[in-house]
């Protein structure tokens, strides 16, 4: 019986929203070279698997944060599948902003969100953790409590473990770097000689280069 990450992995790959080339690697915005590539905003084009991710996003919220009072889900990513576990849980839903609107009331967090709220944060893809905690911050910084994070994807960097362990956020993942290989392999979308070269990637991301 397949584990849940090792199910999100599955359908993820089935729809490229992954994709693994390490002998051809990508360009991430940051400049990073990488031999995967992960775009969840294309699961909200399937419908089986945009219910399969909302279901289990929000039974995760329900077995562990079960005294949430609201969902907040990070711009843009995170906002559709945001809106519709909310809506799924019956849920009030806010977004969160990387910066602030530049015109009209400069909102960081678009919606109501009433001071002392216990709340939710989704992300569709955790990576270094970075923009992840800044809208916790922004959470936090409005008056709210963030009870803790769920998000479809992380990569498991250890430097992203670390940064939530020290803002202590709980963080809860559908699928994972590991998930994605295992299933990669099995389906023969990758050799298990190209393992190595994935593995290594994940160890220093910033200073790999693909040779």
């Amino acid at each position: 019986m397949k584990t849940l990450e090792r199910l999100v992995a599955e359908r993820l790959l089935k729809i490229k929203a992954v994709k693994l080339q390490p002998a051809n690697p990508f360009t991430w915005a940051s400049g990073w070279k990488s031999p995967i590539y992960n775009d969840n905003r294309k699961t909200l084009s399937y419908p089986e698997i945009r219910s399969f991710i909302k279901l289990e996003l929000a039974r995760t919220i329900v077995e562990n944060f079960e005294d949430a009072d609201a969902i907040a889900g990070v711009a843009t990513g995170a906002i559709a599948q945001g809106a519709l576990v909310a809506d799924m849980l019956g849920l009030p839903f806010v977004y969160i902003r990387s910066t602030p609107k530049d015109h009209g009331l400069e909102n960081l967090i678009e919606g109501e969100l009433k001071p002392d709220s216990k709340v939710v944060i989704i992300e569709d893809l955790v990576s270094t953790g970075s923009s992840s905690l800044k809208a916790v911050e922004a959470v936090r910084n409005f008056g709210c409590d963030v009870v803790g994070m769920v998000a479809i994807f992380t990569y498991g960097f250890s430097v992203a473990e670390e940064a939530f362990k020290e803002a202590k956020v709980p963080l809860i993942t559908l699928c994972n770097y590991n998930a994605i290989l295992e299933e990669a392999v099995r389906i023969d979308y990758i050799d298990q000689s190209e393992i190595s070269v994935l593995q290594e990637w994940r160890k220093n991301p910033s200073k790999w280069n693909g040779d």
